[in-house]
């Protein structure tokens, strides 16, 4: 038996602490929102916040989060949430929508840090979030918005 602190609650998880964080949340939990892309953490389709910063959850052991506070894309709030999801909005970034939960986990992560990110600083932040659609732009675009929101 695994306890685990998500989006505010605790849970109770009965699995194997090897299972990879995503089933847990997804099979055990039944939060659908984070997605399974490759399983190799390499697309970013699985981003959750451990303790504020995005990690892969494919490739995070169940064993290894311990006390954490995880957040899924169904737990976000605050003004940095808020401003990200309302510039994905306002700019219409979404296409097919499979990859933005891990998307807007990964720019919520930068914001968080980074008032004011720069193109590079967004470009390194998102590095391994793929969008099969090709919204890349959009996504630059919406942090940037997200960003001025804030200020």
């Amino acid at each position: 038996m695994t306890t685990l602190t998500l989006n505010g609650r605790t849970y109770e998880v009965e699995a194997d602490p090897e299972m990879p964080l995503l089933w847990a949340i997804r099979d055990h939990l039944n939060l659908t929102g984070t997605k399974y892309g490759c399983g190799i953490a390499q697309c970013g389709a699985c981003t959750v916040h451990l303790d504020g910063q995005p990690v892969r959850a494919c490739q995070t052991r169940l064993g290894d989060v311990g006390a954490a506070k995880i957040t899924t894309i169904e737990g976000i709030s605050g003004p940095v949430a808020e401003a990200v999801r309302t510039a994905w909005r306002k700019l219409d970034v979404v296409q097919c929508g499979y990859c933005q939960s891990g998307q807007m986990m990964s720019a919520i992560g930068l914001l968080s840090d980074n008032k004011a990110p720069s193109d590079a600083d967004i470009d390194a932040a998102m590095d391994g979030n793929v969008c099969r659609c090709g919204t890349y732009q959009r996504i630059r675009a919406a942090i940037h918005d997200a960003a001025r929101s804030l200020a």
